[in-house]
């Protein structure tokens, strides 16, 4: 039901940003009509159920629909390449993800340019990776792991759910920087990895945590380490690939971006209104149940964030010669 101003201005002290917030919208005068938000990576996949609960939240402060559009393929870059071209006014949103700072090297030719041509709003969601192996392979630790690749060039298949997925440059910053050698086997998508791990056909794979939740629990695959920074606070016990190698750092992401242009009032009440959401104990604990950590970025803390992810896995995409199939 679509909240009175009076209601809204009684707020509880548990939104107490929100009144503030709610004048800013009236005096701009946004939003007057529905908002889309593109993701692309299709319904039920993880942009996608971030997305919805963003919407719903700006939908209940702002006082209109905020309504996700699914688009799909080319990692990401039919979604992008839409709002790129939309009108910078507020009306159209993205879920930018960390294929979009992959894709900026990835692809020889782009019809955007990921940096210039979109405005950071907010940072949102993180999730972290982790690297697997199935336990009859002879390694508990992830130093155990990099010694037998160093021992056995070349030996250790590695599975990733796609090529240019965040997963598959994780692989790639381990390869560079523990400087081994490591056979990447591509899957398309997570279940015939999994298969095929679970069956010895490859030996270790590097994916989601939240993919991996139900083998962990069950012994059926062994996770030798978390490929955040620091350690998960879901699996606290698993160690971080930094504690071996520092400054390793392989996290999936999801943020907000408006197209370039768009009303510096209008990107900076839909950012405080996204921030202020995930400091609200029923949003955080939702994005919590996808598997990730709230990342409450405001808008120029997190294009600090995009210039410095596309930067990084520029690197290793070039280290590792990848290109786009």
């Amino acid at each position: 039901m679509k909240l009175s101003r009076r209601r809204v201005l009684s707020a509880t002290a548990s939104a107490a940003a929100v009144p503030a917030l709610s004048r800013i919208a009236r005096a701009l005068d946004y939003p007057t009509r529905p908002v889309r938000i593109f993701e692309g990576f299709g319904g039920g996949s993880t942009p996608d159920l971030v997305s919805r609960l963003i919407g719903q939240w700006l939908a209940q402060r702002l006082h209109q629909p905020f309504v996700v559009e699914n688009r799909p393929g080319a990692g990401g870059n039919i979604a992008t390449q839409a709002v790129a071209a939309a009108a910078p006014d507020g009306y159209t949103l993205l879920t930018c993800v960390t294929a979009n700072a992959i894709n900026v090297t990835l692809y020889d030719k782009l019809d955007f340019d990921f940096l210039r041509d979109f405005a950071p709003v907010a940072g949102v969601f993180r999730f972290p990776m982790v690297l697997l192996v199935n336990p009859a392979f002879p390694v508990k630790t992830v130093g155990e792991f990099i010694a037998y690749a160093k021992a056995n060039p070349g030996k250790i298949n590695i599975a990733s759910p796609g090529v240019g997925t965040p997963m598959h440059v994780a692989i790639e910053l381990l390869k560079m920087q523990a400087e081994i050698d490591l056979v990447h086997v591509p899957y398309r998508g997570p279940a015939p990895a999994f298969t095929d791990l679970l069956a010895g056909r490859v030996q270790s794979f590097i994916i989601t945590l939240s993919s991996a939740f139900g083998f962990l629990k069950t012994d059926k695959l062994r996770a030798l380490a978390v490929t955040g920074a620091t350690r998960a606070a879901v699996v606290p016990t698993v160690p971080s690939v930094s504690e071996v190698l520092p400054n390793f750092d392989a996290t999936a992401w999801d943020g907000t971006c408006a197209p370039a242009g768009t009303p510096a009032d209008v990107v900076e009440l839909l950012s405080s209104n996204i921030v202020a959401g995930l400091s609200d104990p029923q949003l955080k604990a939702q994005i919590r149940e996808i598997g990730g950590d709230t990342v409450p970025l405001g808008s120029a803390a997190f294009g600090h964030f995009l210039a410095d992810e596309t930067a990084k896995w520029a690197k290793v995409v070039k280290f590792a010669s990848l290109k786009a199939g």
